[in-house]
């Protein structure tokens, strides 16, 4: 029995979600001797060389990273429709090069190759749905994997029963750890977190650029830009703080990604966070009890995005802002409005805490365990 539990457990991880993929992966470590490697993209946006935070984060836990070139069918180009045979041949080579016991997918049409490889290959999967409304791709995930996770009651709807748990979504630990204090302000003002996740959201930054001076007279600014090379956002508001009055430079903290050192800071110093509605923010928020100006992505499928915000909106923890009627002014309007009422906004964003389930990435890594053994 000693000698089967030192044998090292070979996984592969993949798909479009890596925040929760870190919380199953520290409860693995807790269960056993695990190997990962981890399929993904390198680049942060198709045609961009630009690293991705997954990619930066997976290099500094010294992971392998496997850099699958795969395309998607979903509202896209025929370009993309090419890649999709290709990205199945490729995934095939990376699991028959890394052999791994158990593939590990987090969704989306990255994940998609990988698992059908597995199944090719007769190698296990797993696969956990982060959203309320599940996409194409991982439903034809669903027909392949062993065991599908969910996270909300809703999704049960979408995957065959005798094989889907509900479990909640993972988190991880470094939300709820304030490892620095670099974030603390020398002043009363409200602190808000800007961020449009781990790629950054344009339009999202724009606001903010062209209000930045009105901002920051009524608020502290912690921002996350992302770092695209077509936008090159981060470089013009670094640019604007170097010429804002020293002041205001003060109360603004901008950088292209806040690391997983760095995130339970910044979520302990802020009083209020707007940024997109994926699946992620929308859980952690609710685990942090953060008021939030949500503002979904309107093109992923099956507007999973405005689906994610109504769960905070329903309970009066947030206001969805559409894109469309974003601007600068109706966001400082936005966050301006929660403000007006921030103890109602506050209580509501307690109440979203019921929405969680803690023990989530433990139920999953004992799935896990229970299945590779």
């Amino acid at each position: 029995m000693a000698e089967k539990e030192r044998k090292t457990k070979r996984v592969v991880i993949t798909g479009g979600h890596h925040t929760p993929a870190l919380a199953i992966m520290e409860e693995l470590k807790k269960r056993g001797n695990f190997e990962f490697h981890w399929i993904g993209h390198l680049s942060s946006l198709s045609g961009e060389k630009t690293v991705s935070v997954e990619a930066r984060t997976v290099k500094r836990m010294e992971i392998p990273f496997h850099d699958l070139k795969a395309g998607k069918l979903y509202k896209t180009s025929v370009k993309e429709w090419f890649k999709v045979p290709l990205g199945f041949l490729h995934a095939l080579y990376l699991l028959l090069k890394i052999r791994p016991a158990l593939v590990i997918s987090f969704g989306g049409y990255l994940a998609a190759p990988v698992v059908l490889a597995g199944f090719v290959l007769r190698v296990p999967s797993v696969t956990h749905e982060q959203t309320v409304v599940s996409g194409w791709a991982n439903r034809f995930i669903a027909l392949f994997a062993k065991q599908v996770f969910v996270s909300w009651e809703a999704s049960l709807d979408y995957f065959p029963r005798r094989k889907t748990m509900l479990v909640g979504n993972p988190l991880r630990q470094t939300i709820f750890e304030s490892k620095t204090g670099r974030f603390n302000f020398k002043n009363r003002l409200p602190t808000i977190y800007i961020t449009g996740g781990k790629q950054g959201a344009h339009v999202i930054n724009e606001a903010v650029r062209k209000a930045l001076s009105q901002f920051l007279e009524l608020y502290n600014v912690m921002h996350q830009t992302g770092s695209s090379e077509v936008f090159r956002d981060y470089q013009k508001l670094i640019l604007m703080k170097s010429q804002l009055p020293k002041n205001l430079k003060s109360r603004y903290v901008v950088q292209e990604y806040f690391g997983e050192d760095e995130i339970g800071a910044v979520f302990s110093s802020c009083d209020l966070v707007v940024g997109r509605a994926g699946a992620n923010t929308v859980a952690e928020l609710a685990a942090l009890a953060k008021p939030s100006v949500l503002i979904p992505i309107p093109w992923v499928s099956h507007q999973e995005q405005f689906k994610n915000a109504q769960l905070l909106s329903d309970l009066g923890a947030s206001l969805t802002l559409t894109e469309e009627m974003l601007s600068s002014p109706s966001l400082l309007d936005a966050i301006d409005s929660i403000f007006k009422d921030y103890d109602r906004y506050a209580g509501s964003a307690k109440k979203a805490r019921e929405l969680i389930r803690p023990d989530a990435a433990s139920k999953i890594a004992s799935e896990i365990v229970r299945l590779v053994e």
